[in-house]
């Protein structure tokens, strides 16, 4: 059973999310040949303040 995470910032649409797993199941499907119903897909959505890069919040710009 394939599972994916995808963990990004607050702010993509309901369709953006839809058209997303879509094409990401449609792909891991063709890719390593398992059963659509296998592929699980978890989005996480973290909040620019509680991700950091280099040492600085994402929030800060």
């Amino acid at each position: 059973m394939p599972i994916l995470q995808l963990k990004m910032h607050p702010g993509r649409t309901i369709e953006q999310k839809k058209a997303f797993v879509r094409e990401a199941t449609r792909i891991v499907v063709e890719t390593l040949v398992c059963p659509l119903e296998s592929v699980e897909i978890l989005i996480t959505e973290i909040p620019k303040d509680a991700w950091a890069t280099a040492g600085k919040l994402k929030s800060d710009g």
